[in-house]
């Protein structure tokens, strides 16, 4: 249903897109799109979420850097990531959601995931 794409490694202080492509079948399901990442050895964490009405939320280590966006004529939800640090480098997943309140989902449906890496 989720397939993430756009991962890659990047140098400090670079920029990278992440894309998650919704099955159509299954567009209009969700009420909420998100992005999380998962650093080796730690727990998984949300970055960024979009509601229906176009609301948005990001974790605090990524506001003013990233951007999550809808793309309504590719059926995807974009991931902008813009200034990154190694800090960044994690596995990141597309996650598709009933409802939302900021980064707290629910009934979550997970993508594969798409590693990035910032040395």
């Amino acid at each position: 249903q989720l397939v993430e794409s756009g991962g890659g490694s990047v140098q400090a202080g670079g920029s990278l897109r992440l894309s998650c492509a919704v099955s159509r079948r299954y567009t209009g399901s969700f009420g909420c799109m998100a992005w999380f990442r998962q650093a080796s050895g730690e727990r998984r964490e949300g970055v960024a979420s979009i509601r229906l009405d176009g609301g948005t939320s990001y974790t605090d280590s990524v506001k003013g850097r990233f951007t999550i966006s809808k793309d309504k004529v590719k059926n995807t939800v974009d991931l902008q990531m813009n200034s990154l640090k190694p800090e960044d480098t994690a596995m990141y997943y597309c996650a598709a959601a009933t409802t939302c309140a900021r980064l707290t989902l629910t009934d979550i449906t997970w993508g594969q995931g798409t590693q990035v890496t910032v040395s």
